[in-house]
């Protein structure tokens, strides 16, 4: 995936992820017994067709191969022909796609589908909507690790679908120092921001290091240990704005913490480089979409 120095490339679906989530998510809908509605109301042999409807003004389309995926798995006879595009700004009524076989699929798939592309559709919204509040500055929305559980690959997805930029992808892939870590090494006297950075170096030389800063004396010591980002967290604008010149392009800064959608016209004034924000992910509305089925046999 691309995180914060890399910029804004559209990071892969995990397949493999993706077909675990769908088939967890199918057996929690079947369970052993399957839609006893579906397979008592609805004809064997019947057919039909639906589409995908946007309901809801300016939402950013995001899912769409997944909702895909979610049909196939369910009636592989079906056919899936997609009307628009992952990234596409749909209108109130606008067709998102056609699906046509076996109605027993249909139905059976149609909740399950839904609930991807309504999702991912939604965290595509509101990260346009972050990235559009930032326009004309050089900083750039970061998303962050506050994602569902076992859904980061497609939440990540989908912000970067939205024109936001994905973060790390988790503990693995960029060092962060935050205040606990400090702490915990404090206890065998390896506290500290400087030594911190020099053992986090030491163990892994090939990776950025971030340091949380809270305060403008921390922003300071981390600038001074060479480390690739500082984060601000929880700061007001006015202190951001100093360590903005006390950094002096020493280090890529990142505000976090009191991040909302009104505030990041100002932060882009300041001249931070990132602004991330958890309500990319966990704060979210699902987007209004709908199914709508014909039986046509």
């Amino acid at each position: 995936m691309s995180n914060g120095s890399t910029g804004n490339s559209l990071p892969a679906i995990d397949w493999g992820r993706a077909d675990l989530l769908i088939e967890l998510a199918l057996n929690e809908d079947l369970d052993t017994t399957g839609d006893v509605t579906t397979n008592s109301v609805v004809p064997e042999n019947a057919q039909a067709v639906a589409v995908l409807r946007c309901k809801e003004p300016g939402m950013v389309l995001a899912g769409l191969r997944i909702a895909e995926r979610v049909f196939q798995m369910v009636e592989p006879r079906l056919e899936f022909k997609a009307l628009r595009e992952d990234g596409d700004r749909c209108e109130v009524g606008d067709l998102l796609a056609e699906i046509s076989g076996p109605a027993r699929g249909l139905l059976i798939a149609e909740r399950t589908a839904l609930n991807f592309l309504q999702r991912l559709s939604g965290i595509a919204t509101t990260s346009a909507k972050y990235a559009a509040a930032l326009a004309g500055t050089k900083t750039v929305v970061l998303d962050t690790r506050k994602t569902t559980p076992g859904y980061r690959n497609l939440e990540k997805y989908a912000v970067a679908v939205g024109g936001a930029t994905n973060h790390r992808v988790g503990l693995y892939d960029r060092i962060m120092i935050k205040d606990n870590h400090r702490e915990m090494a404090a206890m065998e006297g390896a506290g500290g921001i400087t030594r911190s950075v020099q053992r986090a170096r030491q163990a892994y030389p090939e990776l950025e290091i971030e340091v949380e800063a809270d305060c403008l004396d921390e922003v300071r010591e981390a600038a001074e240990a060479g480390v690739e980002y500082i984060m601000l967290d929880n700061m007001s604008d006015e202190m951001m704005a100093e360590a903005v010149k006390l950094v002096a392009g020493r280090a890529k800064l990142e505000a976090s913490g009191g991040i909302t959608l009104e505030r990041l016209p100002r932060i882009g004034r300041i001249g931070v480089d990132f602004v991330s924000s958890g309500a990319l992910t966990h704060s979210v509305k699902s987007a209004d979409i709908s199914l709508d089925i014909e039986v046509s046999k």
